[in-house]
């Protein structure tokens, strides 16, 4: 039996002269092709470790589960977007619809970069998996992405919740100068000061900026009770080191942020000066479920020891709902149908138990509060307390 591709809706995307040239190549696929998943991640430059995280795990979850569904083999296809140039993440997810006819596009480290490639999804009819990007509104900017991931608002809500009941009254926040930074700023503001909290300032830095010192200068001539931070992945490890020589620890501002900022795979070398930090998200590698301890041994199995991160999670259940979707459409890959499969689907993550919403298509999981303490000779994020089945609050 076949399952026509409507090419003419695929063209579209590329228009003129690409488009027609396109057209030339008639793109129909059997039921015994493969389905293709275009994974679009940074494998190289600043955000190297996300799409590293993401392939890993992608990888991992086909040689536990195998390459076929409903009797279809699954074939990943691996894109390297250098993740900073949205117009290539654009241009990788075009040409991966319609010259290499992927089914399902996936991946997206950076928010700028899923906004990118949410048109191809929408004119293509192609189910999007953002794995990583957390800016809440991504999710709007197509009717045909779904997110195994998180967000920074689901993130960030909890933090300042724990902050104000555990008599933090006066904070600052610091975040990066982008989608999801912004997000979280706005969130913690109004969470915080709802629950009886004064902000001092709010303070956004450049995306990628090495030198904190004249920000955090200005934090510690505030004196606030804590400084809330987010960075992304890749940041923290810099941030948090400028924050300890500038001083601000010695004179008793606590630092409270978002688990980017500690993230998994980068606490062993960020080392002692993250003990004590309490910071909230959705997944932690010291998560002491029997899935995740067997997800964490396995991970750093294949991957030279490397321990897995939140963004990991986000690739392994993104092919987790990949294989099930495929598996209700008896493996048939009509983007209407695979995306039909994919609402409303639950399952127990590595991460605890999650659902895809049916009306959003975003993430519901519980957010964990956790401290970060010495565990056999290393820093982990320890979870001590937990907001369950948490939804987007929105900004």
């Amino acid at each position: 039996m076949t399952h026509p591709v409507n090419v003419q809706r695929r063209h579209l995307i590329l228009g003129g002269a690409a488009a027609a040239t396109a057209s030339l190549v008639p793109m129909r696929s059997f039921a015994a092709d493969p389905v293709k998943v275009g994974l679009i991640v940074p494998m190289s430059g600043p955000f190297a470790s996300t799409g590293k995280q993401i392939a890993a795990a992608v990888s991992l979850y086909q040689k536990k589960y195998g390459d076929t569904v409903a009797g279809r083999k699954v074939e990943v296809i691996l894109k390297d977007d250098g993740g900073v140039a949205p117009d290539m993440t654009k241009r990788i997810a075009q040409e991966l619809v319609t010259r290499d006819g992927v089914q399902i596009l996936a991946g997206f480290g950076l928010t700028p970069l899923a906004f990118a490639a949410s048109p191809v999804a929408t004119q293509a009819k192609t189910p999007m998996v953002v794995m990583a990007a957390a800016t809440s509104v991504i999710v709007k900017r197509s009717p045909y992405i779904v997110r195994t991931g998180f967000t920074l608002p689901q993130v960030t809500a909890p933090m300042a919740d724990w902050a104000t009941k555990n008599n933090i009254k006066s904070a600052i926040t610091f975040v990066a100068d982008y989608g999801p930074g912004i997000d979280a700023e706005k969130v913690f503001v109004k969470q915080f000061t709802a629950g009886g909290g004064s902000i001092m300032h709010s303070i956004r830095t450049p995306l990628l900026n090495p030198d904190y010192a004249p920000f955090l200068k200005r934090v510690k001539d505030s004196k606030p009770e804590a400084l809330f931070v987010f960075v992304p992945s890749g940041e923290g490890a810099s941030l948090i080191k400028q924050f300890n020589e500038r001083g601000l620890a010695a004179e008793g501002i606590r630092l409270i942020c978002t688990g980017d900022v500690l993230d998994d795979d980068l606490m062993v070398s960020i080392g002692e000066v993250s003990k004590g930090i309490v910071s909230s998200h959705h997944y932690s590698a010291a998560h002491p479920s029997p899935e995740n301890k067997e997800y964490v041994a396995s991970f750093a199995r294949d991957n030279n020891g490397m321990r897995p991160n939140f963004h990991s999670v986000g690739g392994y259940d993104g092919m987790h709902l990949i294989y099930e979707a495929l598996k209700k459409t008896n493996g048939d890959a009509n983007g209407d149908k695979i995306l039909a499969a994919m609402k409303g689907a639950s399952w127990t993550s590595v991460r605890g138990p999650m659902t895809i919403d049916a009306e959003t298509r975003d993430v519901i999981q519980d957010i964990y509060i956790r401290k970060s303490e010495e565990v056999d000779g290393q820093m982990w994020n320890v979870e001590f307390d937990k907001i369950a089945q948490f939804k987007d609050p929105g900004v």
